[in-house]
């Protein structure tokens, strides 16, 4: 099983690869099948060039056999061929090989890994019919507050529950822990995380009629997803901008918390929650200094500053008044009241 995750993994994300590479291995296969399996359904949600109808029919298609109620071998070959990242074009024509990992799993991990694919490949299902019929001519946004933190919630922070009880199980089962509310950082960890990609792509959405910031708040600063990244808006753009990446900021500050909850002995599990973590503390300092133009350029962190990011944290590891410093010290406290839902 290892070898053929690991063949399927390594292409596909050069940045979880290294996450995974150092989890224990009691943990490792289970978290990366569920990682694979969750690539491969988003590839199939963003694969733009074909009908959102043919899109969701090969998601529920895969969800039927993620949850064993359907035999019959899935063919994703017209989707394969319609990509541009050779990585991504693997996953879908090996989309067999991927489901057959899921026979070694043990019935417990089964029914966490099946929980978390069906709750994120429901988000990607909703987020195809919401903007089935968006364009850069017909942007469609989100209508409140809510709808944007269940969509989170669905994409990413039900990876923090799903992380949460397949460690708590394999590692540290008898840990004395504020089980609530490590479950709820876990949460708050991926919902964070999907914030700062959703606040870092939003000018490339916003050109594929998709927009993630309710007109809840976008009326509240009288701004139209149309011209929200005009120049001449920047004044009422930026207050608005800066109070999400607050948000996004005080939930991985919750993420950060977490990271420290997990047992002492847990090193390798502490890094892997503590590289996205500072990664994406990384990114929203980027994203802070920048004005609309910049926004426009994608700004994301480099492989140098990534590294660094590496290199300093495996020595702190194991040195607590090291490790503290990681953290931005200009990090919004955890209950800052910054939310915006």
């Amino acid at each position: 099983m290892a070898d053929t995750l690991n063949d399927l993994l390594r292409p596909t994300s050069r940045s979880f690869y290294l996450t995974l590479r150092v989890l224990p291995a009691r943990v490792r296969r289970q978290i990366g099948l569920a990682y694979l399996l969750a690539r491969t359904a988003d590839t199939i949600a963003d694969t733009e060039l074909v009908p959102p109808a043919q899109r969701l029919d090969a998601l529920q298609k895969l969800r039927e056999r993620i949850l064993g109620q359907n035999s019959a071998p899935l063919n994703f070959s017209e989707l394969a061929q319609r990509q541009n990242v050779s990585a991504e074009k693997l996953l879908l024509e090996k989309v067999e090989d991927s489901l057959a990992l899921l026979q070694a799993l043990s019935p417990a991990d089964l029914k966490l890994v099946r929980d978390v694919l069906t709750t994120i490949t429901s988000g990607q299902e909703l987020d195809l019919r919401r903007f089935a019929n968006a364009s850069a001519e017909k942007i469609i946004a989100l209508e409140t507050a809510a709808e944007l933190d269940d969509y989170t919630y669905r994409v990413a922070g039900c990876v923090g529950g799903f992380w949460t009880k397949i460690c708590r199980a394999h590692l540290f089962p008898d840990a004395n822990l504020d089980e609530k509310q490590f479950i709820v950082d876990g949460i708050r960890f991926g919902k964070g995380l999907q914030l700062v990609n959703i606040l870092r792509d939003l000018p490339a959405d916003l050109k594929n009629g998709r927009c993630y910031l309710p007109t809840q708040r976008l009326d509240e600063a009288k701004l139209l997803p149309e011209v929200l990244l005009s120049p001449a808006n920047e004044a009422k753009f930026m207050p608005l901008y800066h109070r999400y990446l607050d948000e996004a900021e005080s939930h991985l500050a919750a993420g950060w918390r977490y990271t420290n909850t997990l047992p002492f002995p847990q090193f390798r599990v502490r890094l892997a929650c503590a590289w996205p973590v500072l990664i994406g503390m990384k990114t929203i300092e980027k994203l802070r200094a920048a004005n609309v133009i910049e926004l426009q350029q994608r700004v994301k962190v480099s492989r140098g500053e990534v590294r660094g990011i590496l290199l300093r944290s495996m020595p702190a590891c194991l040195v607590p008044a090291l490790w503290r410093r990681l953290f931005p010290a200009g990090g919004k406290a955890v209950a800052s009241g910054t939310d915006l839902a």
